[in-house]
């Protein structure tokens, strides 16, 4: 997908897939600092017009490639996102069990958030 710039909106928990300066697609993400600071996606989007171009892959690899460059873990809570990671082990390692267990324990300690 050449035409799809993928930006990080770090503040707001997105990762975007933008073409023709629009968002056409996004991950929403928290950053969980504790017990060890990881990237994790909860939900993500595709409009859809813009449905099966690849474009949630593309923001997926962008997120474990964030990850990688910034040396934390992806702890997937996304059902997209999970899949993907199967699909891609090379690129996509299982998290640590723990890392999910405090990442629902972080959503549930924060309701309302996504």
């Amino acid at each position: 997908m050449s035409d799809i710039e993928i930006r990080d909106d770090r503040t707001a928990g997105r990762l975007e897939a933008v073409a023709g300066g629009e968002v056409v697609g996004h991950v929403e993400y928290f950053v969980l600092d504790a017990p060890e600071r990881a990237l994790v996606p909860v939900h993500t989007i595709v409009e859809p017009a813009h449905e099966g171009k690849g474009i949630a892959g593309s923001l997926a690899r962008e997120l474990y490639a964030s990850a990688e460059r910034e040396g934390v873990t992806v702890a997937p809570l996304c059902p997209y996102v999970v899949k993907w990671a199967e699909r891609h082990p090379d690129v996509a390692p299982a998290p640590d069990p723990r890392l999910l267990d405090a990442a629902k324990a972080w959503l549930v300690a924060h309701p309302g958030r996504f």
